[in-house]
Formats: structure tokens, sequence, C-alpha cells
């Protein structure tokens, strides 16, 4: 997601905090899951050279990578069928963009039932241009959607308050999953 095309983004410290969550959640040994984007349209910039992971997010062997072709990481995906046979029932979502695939991910997710945990410095987006043919900083954009997420659809939180909560379980408490859209 580094095509000029794509415009000013905000939050440059999110790839860093994207690979601080991962490496935490690696070595507690809680899952995870990669999604990237791969669109349908010739001239996307998530299409073609534009679906590699970048260094902070890129997956180790073994690390499910999820497809997707549309903006939630739930729809035309197996996704929701692992989550459930691993008995995740809290996701923590971090990546790009925070108004499109991390908000609808977001959404979707709980109206699956699941609990959402979005992180508000490990995501980021993009100006954008109203209908109005207003443009909007990225970081209103960024804040707009994470208060349109904002309890009804998730628990907003920051890198280090995720990080506090990732040692490993010692009880039987279902686990959480980290969802990381293409990033």
């Amino acid at each position: 997601m580094e095509d000029p095309r794509l415009g000013r983004r905000n939050n440059p410290g999110a790839e860093e905090n994207v690979a601080a969550l991962l490496a935490a959640r690696r070595r507690a040994g809680l899952p995870l899951f990669h999604v990237r984007h791969l669109s349908r349209e010739p001239d996307s910039p998530l299409g073609g050279g534009g679906t590699e992971f970048k260094r902070a997010a890129r997956p180790l062997a073994g690390e499910p990578i999820v497809e997707k072709d549309v903006n939630s990481a739930f729809v035309g995906t197996d996704l929701e069928v692992h989550l459930r046979e691993g008995g995740v029932e809290r996701l923590v979502l971090a990546g790009l963009t925070t108004d499109h695939c991390v908000s609808t991910t977001a959404r979707m997710a709980a109206n699956l039932g699941f609990g959402v945990r979005l992180v508000s410095d490990a995501t980021a987006t993009f100006d954008r241009v109203g209908p109005d043919g207003r443009l909007h900083a990225a970081e209103d954009v960024h804040e707009m959607a994470l208060v349109h997420l904002h309890e009804d659809f998730a628990e907003i939180s920051t890198t280090d308050e995720v990080l506090a909560g990732c040692e490993p379980q010692p009880s039987p408490s279902p686990p959480s999953a980290h969802i990381i859209p293409t990033l």
C-alpha cells in the first residue's frame, strides 16, 4: 500500500507497532492471521506488485494467510471457520486501512459475535476526498473511523495496552486471534 495514487498517509509508526504486536503474539504462542487483499480490478493498487507484505508484517513459515478480494476479511474466505475451529472469541485488529478493510472487518467480526479490539496506533489510512470534493486529512479520517467503531463494534486500544495483555494465557480461557489486513 505504497502506491503514490493512494496519497498521503497518517501514522508512519504503524508498521513498527504491527511488528511489535506480531513479535509479542509469536512469543506468547497466540494465534494470528495475515490478510492480503487481492483486487479483481486490474488497475488497483491492491493487485499485481502491490500485494506483497511489508517487512514488518511478513508472515513466518506456517502462519496462515487469508486472501480476500473485498474489504472484509470474512467475505469469500474461510477465516470465520478457522477462528471458530480454534475456539477464538476475541480478535485484535491492526493494519491498513483504518476506514476500509480494518473497519469493515471489525464491523463484520462484531456482527458475527466476536469481541473486537482495534489497535489505533497500528492502523493507518490515507487522505480522502469526500462526495463534495473536499479533501479530508488522513488523521481526521483515521480518527473518525475509530469514533465510528468505538463501543458499538470494537474496543479501541493502543499497542502498549495490547502488549500488556500478550503474555501466555495460564487459564483455559478462549484465545484471541490477531488479524492484520494487508500492510
